[in-house]
């Protein structure tokens, strides 16, 4: 089952890993959770590319579930933003 946090910070790292390979896979139930996924993926890591973190990944990004993970950390980090409940 999909876990939905309202922060990253709620997530711990395999969480959000987890969370993330359910949207590259397509995992939900429906069209519609699809989507609601991919948004609140947007909501939660606050990068201004937005989806395109995960659909069109840059040369820092493989594209896989672990990479668009390792990105995320990198620039939240970069940005000063909360990381994982987990993070040290």
């Amino acid at each position: 089952m999909t876990i939905i946090n309202p922060k990253l910070n709620d997530y711990t790292e395999e969480d959000f890993l987890q969370f993330v390979r359910d949207i590259v896979e397509v995992n939900s139930s429906s069209e519609e959770e699809h989507h609601k996924w991919v948004s609140h993926f947007e909501k939660l890591v606050g990068h201004p590319d937005g989806n395109g973190v995960i659909y069109y990944p840059d040369d820092d990004n493989d594209g896989t579930p672990e990479g668009i993970v390792k990105f995320v950390k990198h620039w939240r980090k970069s940005q000063g933003l909360p990381l994982f409940k987990d993070s040290e």
